[in-house]
């Protein structure tokens, strides 16, 4: 454990440090490591001002108590940072149980299971021809088959086309280079 005191307009006496100390190793106790943390005294009027912030793995937390008693704020401020530590701890243990159980729900399999898989989620379409046409030809027939594409040999050349419906109700022509 890491602790670094200071005080501003007071000065921090030992059975401060000892409290602080104490409190501090049991919040170390909940999160299972060391702890790196800044305790700032403060006292401004007749208000005495508790500023603690721990870094924990991940982050920051930070606890803020102002009362007309040091021993009112620090036992204040070391409450709220311990409901906070909680919290995070719970946090993260939430979240390590959750990828467990999508690992679980996701087991893995062999290369040839996802082969066929991948093989079931295509169809096979007969929506072409393979006899020369025009593009004019291809749009005609591609109507009457009621397809969402129809792909043809052009006339006159080796090529492939293909005939597509778009959402705006004309069609597209995609002409492979």
């Amino acid at each position: 454990m890491n602790v670094n005191y200071t005080a501003r307009n007071t000065d921090i006496t030992p059975e401060i440090k000892k409290y602080c100390e104490r409190r501090l190793r049991s919040i170390e106790k909940i999160l299972g490591y060391p702890v790196k943390v800044d305790v700032v005294v403060t006292v401004e009027k007749s208000r005495y001002i508790v500023e603690i912030n721990l870094q924990i793995k991940g982050g920051t937390l930070n606890s803020v108590e102002e009362t007309h008693k040091l021993s009112d704020s620090l036992s204040a401020a070391f409450d709220h940072l311990e409901r906070r530590v909680k919290k995070e701890k719970e946090k993260l243990v939430e979240r390590k149980r959750r990828s467990s159980k999508k690992r679980e729900s996701f087991p893995p399999s062999s290369r040839a299971q996802e082969e066929e898989r991948f093989q079931e989620k295509i169809v096979r379409s007969q929506s072409f021809s393979a006899k020369p046409m025009s593009v004019e030809e291809a749009l005609l027939q591609f109507e009457a088959t009621k397809e969402e594409a129809f792909m043809f040999r052009k006339l006159n050349s080796e090529k492939w086309g293909v005939l597509y419906k778009k959402k705006n109700g004309n069609y597209g022509l995609i002409e492979p280079e």
